[in-house]
């Protein structure tokens, strides 16, 4: 009876027991891909009952009574605390965390690191920092993203980029561009061949811990890019998105005709008045009344409703009555400009197994700028194919084949060219038509056809009056970009293979094969109606062939030994072959119109051809060490040959040792709970520069030998010959740089803060430049290794979770460099060197503007007046001392002096992103504070009374009577060239800020998508160069490193829709 009695007890309390729990089952999925998270930890908190999710991502668990929240943990993942209530379900989507430092894992030449046991500087970006911004070179995702990292705003020409500097400027008359290296192999190619879609991770490496094994060539830093791969489950992603492209930066604020006529009626009176000499000066009724009467005859045309004679009255001001006969024919720009569209869509397959992954992808973009006639197409295609058919032996293919199919503007020397769209409609004055019109009525004069004719500023023939030489006559810009081809037509085919062997467990044999082909056709017309071509017409041909082959070897060991010591080895061999081919021919004399092939022209102008190789050869080899994930050692070596010089100076060595300390690994620290990572890095390192560049900026090939130049144009009467071009040059070497860097890491209250502090010191010798030699050698200058200049800099980087709960996160990341550059010897005792609005001297940067001394505006006459470098007195010009200052009105006599530096003292990129349960929104800021500007378009807007080109706004303040107080002189079109010379009156502000992009997108819920068999999909906005806040409006501040604002293509602003659906 006892025994049954137990029985029973035993019976209810189970019962009792399972009442007082409570089943709870559910799925652990990625935010991201929503892809199963397996290993997840399940807990109830506050206590130690949990589960771990399966390989599937799915978890059951037994729930106390009275729990109230479930805790779900993963590596790689933020954690998330759900409320259980009277669920018996719950689905959870975990978000990666990108700041779960311990693991992060970077690309590094020839392999992969822990970040957090890395003695180098390097940051990385993967795809999810760029896949939804609209852009179609990945150099436009570098901008603000990393400390150290200074990105130009480049040309707004479809398809281009920015140029890319790292930590500053390692030489003067060499190239300052970063080395590209493309799953593992230096990439010589344009990097706009590469689709951002096709990219999975990018290195920035900075010091030379971490570039200086890659030798000769990375002495500008390493720009590391990794192509995407397979993974083991199979998944079809389909991305598109769709926007439209404006102009980014407004156009300068310009007078209208009504204030033009005035204007040019004053330049003219006061050049009549003041005199050039004084001698002949007139008295100002005088000057009034010639200036009423010819103003006309000197602009040429009449856009208003009154006659010749009475658009200006005797006072200087515009006729009351007058109405423009043609008020929308007035602006260059509308006709040269449209609504841009930009069309990007990519699709994707992957997958894999234990045996073989693969990841396959085609696509397709299509930017058509703001501006006519600039497009750019690109196709791509990509296989990225590796297997494992042993545990020993693993191999694979990565083949990739580009076209793209570009039209240009001519903006690509930003000059200031008849030729360039932007030159000539910003400096066209208001007042002359893009068609031709009746002089009297305002009519369009129609061709036989019935067609509107452009006016070609010449067109006397048919009654029309002439444009005087400011606004360009016999030139129509509108016309020329319309009939004038500029093509570029490009097919790339790169291929890689390796094959790795593992054997003795710890050994590791790798070899790399590439090569990638690049064909260039340039298509070239000039039309047979206006400019260049006119009348002959002529066209031209450039075909580029580019032929590049790496292989390297490599031996890597890698063993931990009684759990505390870590140790890493590489040794292997590199060699890299390139080769050129181009061809070029123009001809004119077009026979049938249409067509502009060359056999359709008469004569052939110019033909020419020539092929350039370059080879390196390199050894390296590499030890890592690390003692218990606390103290952590590095050295590479390199030894690098290259045939751009002479056999007994072409090799060199270049070498790097690194240390770090894991203090957050310590013992003493393990009780500060609230550090998660503190590590302590330095380095010390060379790399060296071979890229020569000529006086235009291309790259030499051959520095050392003696070189002759053909052609007919070196000897009289167009007699074959040929001349010495160069010196033979045999101790000729290349640039080194010696970089040391001193790092701070931390990641603090479990990650939630976190960031870098990075000090540098960046020392540039043996700086290549051009030095005289004796004209009896029949040339009057040589290259030579003189010159050594240093940069130095601090980094900061901060990256912070505000707030970070289940459904809402604000992440905030701030980068920030400081920098300063100066050179410490030049050739010839030092001495100077003047460089277009530079001067290098020892104690200067690279880019301190030399100019003349503005000294502003005398308030009686309303001179222009510089600081004077010499005492001058003549009846043309003006030399006097105001208190201790001596100043002249001549720009001849004026004084040079040091104006400033372009460089920006601080530079950097403000990045915030919102999460709100499926929403994310993410807006990057570009900043800098400091530097300068030569705004050298907003100074061709100021000449005061060029007659026939266009006038800022500000010339309204200009100086009119005695006693005016102002910074812009009279209008005066005789003494203009005086009044606006180069000086440092155009130096503005660099400061800027700027919304680089800002993204809003949506990730469906897994139960709307399981319903239709979708694994992920989102929609996103995105914006591109959305707002620019400087000192002045229209003025693109950031377009060149060294400060020069001229001409170039402004920036496209992207507005853009999209799609991604992962099936």
């Amino acid at each position: 009876m006892k025994q049954k009695l137990l029985l029973c007890l035993a019976f209810l309390l189970s019962i009792s027991l399972s009442y007082a729990q409570t089943l709870v089952r559910g799925t652990v999925t990625a935010v991201e891909d929503n892809s199963p998270v397996p290993g997840v930890s399940v807990l109830v908190k506050g206590t130690t009952t949990g589960t771990v999710t399966d390989s599937q991502g799915k978890y059951s668990l037994n729930v106390p009574a009275g729990s109230t929240v479930l805790v779900f943990k993963s590596i790689g993942f933020i954690m998330m605390e759900m409320p259980i209530g009277n669920n018996s379900v719950i689905d959870v989507q975990l978000k990666q965390d990108a700041k779960d430092l311990e693991e992060v894992v970077v690309q590094v030449p020839y392999g992969q690191a822990k970040k957090a046991l890395f003695t180098g500087s390097v940051n990385q970006l993967s795809t999810k920092d760029f896949q939804t911004r609209p852009i179609s070179n990945i150099n436009n995702a570098l901008a603000g993203v990393a400390a150290g990292i200074q990105a130009s705003a480049g040309s707004g020409q479809p398809g281009d980029g920015p140029s890319i500097r790292v930590r500053g400027f390692g030489s003067i008359n060499a190239s300052n561009d970063p080395l590209y290296v493309v799953d593992g192999v230096p990439y010589s190619g344009n990097i706009a061949n590469i689709s951002p879609s096709d990219i999975e991770s990018i290195s920035l490496l900075k010091d030379a811990a971490s570039s200086s094994i890659y030798g000769s060539r990375a002495a500008n830093g390493v720009i590391m890019i990794t192509t995407r791969k397979g993974t083991n489950k199979s998944q079809f992603t389909i991305n598109a998105s769709q926007g439209v492209m404006s102009r980014g930066i407004p156009e300068y604020d310009r007078v209208n005709a009504f204030e033009y006529y005035p204007l040019m009626w004053e330049a003219y009176r006061n050049s009549l008045s003041y005199g050039a000499p004084a001698a002949s000066a007139i008295g100002l009724d005088a000057a009034n009344a010639r200036a009423t009467a010819g103003i006309k005859g000197l602009l040429g045309y009449n856009p208003f409703n009154v006659a010749d004679n009475e658009i200006v009255t005797a006072d200087g001001k515009i006729n009351p009555n007058a109405r423009l006969k043609y008020p929308n024919d007035l602006n260059w720009a509308d006709p040269l400009t449209r609504q841009g569209s930009r069309a990007d869509y990519n699709l994707n397959y992957s997958g894999g197994s234990d045996k073989s992954d693969f990841f396959v992808s085609m696509g397709y973009v299509n930017e058509k700028g703001y501006l006519i006639n600039s497009e750019f197409k690109r196709y791509t295609g990509r296989l990225n194919a590796n297997f494992k058919p042993t545990k020993w032996l693993k191999t694979g293919l990565n083949l990739a084949g580009t076209v793209t199919d570009a039209k240009q503007a001519n903006t690509v020397d930003n000059s200031s060219g008849y030729a360039n769209p932007f030159n000539f409609a910003r400096g066209m004055g208001p007042i002359y038509p893009v068609y031709a019109r009746n002089p009297q009525s305002g009519e369009l004069i129609l061709d036989a056809a019935g067609n509107a004719q452009y006016d070609l500023g010449n067109m006397t023939a048919l009654g029309l009056p002439s444009r005087p030489a400011g606004a360009s006559p016999g030139r129509h810009i509108v016309a020329e970009t319309e009939l004038n081809k500029n093509l570029r037509r490009r097919n790339v085919l790169s291929a890689r293979t390796y094959g790795e062997v593992t054997f003795l467990k710890d050994f590791k044999f790798t070899t790399n094969v590439s090569v990638d082909i690049t064909s260039d056709l340039g298509i070239g017309y000039d039309n047979t109606l206006v400019g260049d071509g006119a009348p002959a017409g002529r066209a031209n041909r450039a075909n580029r062939q580019t032929t590049t082959y790496n292989i390297n070897q490599l031996l890597n060991y890698s063993k931990t030994f009684n759990t505390h010591h870590t140790i890493d080895a590489l040794v292997g061999h590199e060699n890299y072959d390139w080769t050129f081919n181009y061809i070029y021919a123009m001809s004119q004399g077009q026979i049938v119109t249409g067509n502009d092939e060359l056999g359709n022209f008469t004569t052939i102008n110019s033909s020419t051809s020539y092929t350039d190789k370059y080879r390196t050869e390199g050894y390296f080899s590499r030890v890592n060490y690390d003692y218990d994930g606390k103290y952590i050692l590095s050295a590479s070596f390199r030894r690098d040959g290259t045939s751009k010089f002479a056999r007994e100076s072409r090799w060199g060595n270049f070498w790097s040792v690194g240390a770090g300390w894991r203090l957050d690994n310590e013992n003493f620290m393990k009780s500060i709970s609230w550090v998660n990572l503190l590590k302590l890095r330095s380095s010390v390192g060379t790399s060296g520069n071979d890229g020569i560049l000529d006086s235009d900026g291309n790259r030499i090939y051959y520095a050392y030998p003696a070189l002759y130049a053909f052609g007919q144009s070196y000897n009289n009467n167009s007699e074959s010959g040929f001349i010495q071009s160069q010196l033979a040059a045999n101790n000729l070497q290349w640039e080194s740089n010696r970089s040391v860097d001193l790092g701070l890491e931390y990641g603090l209250l479990n990650n939630r803060l976190s960031g870098s502090i990075e000090v540098f010191h960046r020392k540039s010798d043996n700086l290549l430049f051009s030095v005289p030699i004796s004209l009896a050698s029949g040339l009057s200058e040589r290259l030579a290794n003189i010159g050594s200049m240093w940069n130095k800099g601090i980094e900061l980087h901060v990256n912070a979770d505000i707030i970070r709960k289940n459904d809402f996160r604000w992440n905030i990341d701030v980068n920030a460099t400081m920098l300063k550059n100066r050179i410490t010897s030049l050739p010839e005792n030092n001495k100077p060197i003047i460089s277009g609005s530079f001067r290098r001297a020892v104690g200067q940067s690279i880019y301190d503007f030399w100019l003349r001394e503005w000294y502003g505006v005398d308030s009686e006459n309303g001179d222009g007046l510089y600081r004077a470098d010499q005492w001058v007195n003549n009846t043309t010009t003006k030399t006097y001392v105001i208190g201790q200052d001596t100043v002249t009105n001549n720009s001849n006599n004026a004084r040079f002096h040091y104006a400033g530096s372009s460089i920006p003292d601080v530079y950097g990129g403000i990045s915030n992103t919102f999460s709100y349960k499926r929403f994310t929104l993410m807006a990057l800021l570009n900043y800098q504070i400091g530097g300068l500007a030569l705004d050298n378009s907003y100074a061709q807007l100021m000449a005061g009374g060029n007659y026939g080109t266009a006038l800022h706004k500000d010339q309204l303040r200009r100086w009119q009577n005695p006693g005016d107080v102002t910074d812009v002189p009279r209008m005066d079109e005789a003494r203009r060239s005086f009044f606006n010379a180069a000086s440092d009156r155009w130096l503005t502000s660099a400061s800027y800020l700027s919304i680089r992009t800002v993204n809003l997108s949506y990730n469906f819920a897994p139960a709307v998508l399981n319903r239709i068999n979708v694994k992920n999909a989102s929609v996103f906005l995105s914006g591109e160069n959305l707002w620019l806040f400087s000192a002045r409006k229209g003025m693109n501040v950031s377009q060149q490193f060294n400060g020069i604002v001229n001409n170039a293509y402004i920036p496209n602003r992207v507005v853009s829709v999209g799609l991604n659906l992962t099936l």
